[in-house]
């Protein structure tokens, strides 16, 4: 039993080193602190018991709740679009089971963990709690409104693709912040980022990309007459 462990631990680090390397070295990822943060984080403790197998595959990776981990490729490439630094507060909106804030975590002073589903906030606490990463805080509550409370933000993630994005966010971020988000669905989704400069928000685009949408973020419906 206790081999069988161990060459369940080696093979999942190899798989780890094998994402970085060919989902995304191979996309523009060249940040040093990112990329040494994925290969830290064990991603397979981030997902359920039966999908750990499926954890490094390059697309999103169901972990219960209709939920998703974002494709390895363009979360990379949103948080280095982010340029999270060592005294930076971050909010990530969306974390789902933590992996998200995990990541975060090496790279940012503090993290608050915004998560909807009271599971999947559990779920966080627990494998964040366990693998020692103090400096982030698992919160619940809707995922449109951010989170208020602990704002202004130097950075905020939101881990999914949205069809509107609430000027609440803008709201809670700091003067010389940003925001990195997926706007849109499907293949003509849009990952843009987002500043704010003495109180006036701007924002340019960054990539294409296809994730799956975050719940709360539905365009309002609007009536014709």
């Amino acid at each position: 039993m206790f081999i069988a462990k161990i060459g369940c631990v080696m093979d999942f680090a190899t798989q780890r080193t094998a994402m970085v390397d060919n989902q995304i070295r191979t996309t523009d990822v060249t940040d040093y602190k990112v990329l040494e943060a994925l290969l830290t984080v064990p991603r397979e403790e981030f997902v359920p018991t039966a999908q750990r197998p499926l954890a490094y595959i390059d697309e999103d990776v169901s972990i219960g709740r209709g939920r998703y981990l974002m494709e390895p490729s363009p979360f990379a490439k949103l948080i280095q679009l982010a340029a999270i630094g060592p005294r930076d507060v971050v909010l990530d909106v969306g974390c789902g089971t933590g992996y998200s804030s995990g990541i975060i975590s090496h790279l940012a002073g503090s993290v608050v963990a915004l998560e909807s589903d009271p599971e999947l906030a559990a779920a966080a606490m627990e494998t964040l709690t366990r693998l020692e990463l103090v400096n982030v805080v698992v919160v619940e509550g809707p995922l449109n409104e951010g989170y208020p409370s602990e704002a202004p933000y130097d950075v905020i993630v939101i881990e999914g693709a949205v069809m509107e994005l609430p000027d609440a966010f803008f709201d809670q971020l700091r003067d010389g912040g940003r925001l990195v988000v997926v706007e849109g669905v499907g293949n003509s989704a849009m990952a843009r980022l987002y500043m704010k400069d003495e109180g006036i928000v701007s924002g340019r685009f960054a990539f294409n990309c296809a994730v799956k949408p975050l719940p709360g973020f539905e365009k309002k419906a609007t009536f014709v007459f």
